[in-house]
């Protein structure tokens, strides 16, 4: 594994003092590599490690903030209910052990079924794409088709839905085009789960378009991490996944230190 940069490192320092720590992790490119079936992703086992001792620690808290319906989230990170849970892009949440499933209108469930039919239609013509159905929406992956099949598939999808559905939310992503009756973001869910827990300070880190909102949302003092290439709001910059299992592992040691020195 490669060493942190000092800078990062010094961020870190600091980060491990604060009073109430929230560690926030996109899931899929971040703790997790990206994989050809969504359903057979899974955290590398360094990152899971670290996501547990932290979690174990005093006036800590370990959230994971993705893309993916909650029910997927769970199936595949394995995350027990001592793990925040933020799915759908902020759309659904679990902090609490029994908490509700998302309530949406009559008219919002008319525009998913909608969205379902438009994303299954244009999938069926495109070879290699795949449709992923969340509470709130639909998802286009593309990750399987050729360049010009993706490319085509993606213009395809846009034109039908802003013709049809203009009032759902379109989240362009890393091969995937996804669709929502919500406008919920990550950067909701930031605030939202620092709320909750009280934190005085936030590490982020994700890999794809829709994780600039949660970069967006941190404040002073807080570690945003991008992993990967693409311009990106976030201060630091890991080349993949297993720098990130580096990042938390080095946090969680530093965070364990300050927490029995307290």
């Amino acid at each position: 594994m490669s060493a942190i940069e000092r800078p990062l490192d010094l961020a870190l320092q600091r980060l491990a003092e604060t009073d109430v720590l929230l560690v926030a992790l996109d899931f899929d490119g971040n703790i997790s590599v990206h994989v050809d079936d969504p359903e057979a992703a899974g955290p590398l086992p360094e990152a899971a490690e670290a996501v547990e001792a932290l979690s174990a620690l005093d006036s800590t808290s370990v959230a994971l903030v993705s893309g993916r319906a909650i029910d997927s989230l769970v199936e595949v990170s394995g995350a027990g209910d001592h793990i925040l849970l933020a799915g759908s892009h902020g759309g659904e949440y679990r902090m609490e052990v029994g908490a509700p499933p998302l309530s949406l209108s009559e008219k919002e469930l008319d525009d998913v079924e909608r969205l379902g039919a438009i994303l299954h239609e244009v999938s069926s013509r495109h070879p290699g794409t795949a449709v992923e159905s969340k509470p709130a929406g639909h998802a286009l992956h593309l990750r399987n088709a050729d360049d010009e099949v993706a490319l085509d598939a993606q213009h395809d999808v846009r034109r039908r839905v802003l013709a049809e559905l203009p009032g759902v939310t379109a989240r362009p992503g890393k091969d995937v085009e996804e669709f929502s009756v919500l406008a919920a973001t990550k950067g909701d869910a930031i605030e939202r789960i620092r709320a909750h827990v009280g934190a005085t300070a936030t590490y982020y880190s994700g890999d794809d378009l829709t994780d600039e909102d949660a970069f967006r949302a941190l404040h002073d003092g807080d570690v945003g991490v991008k992993v990967g290439p693409g311009d990106t709001l976030a201060p630091f910059r890991v080349p993949a996944p297993v720098d990130v299992a580096v990042i938390l592992t080095r946090l969680a040691e530093l965070r364990a230190t300050h927490v029995r020195s307290r």
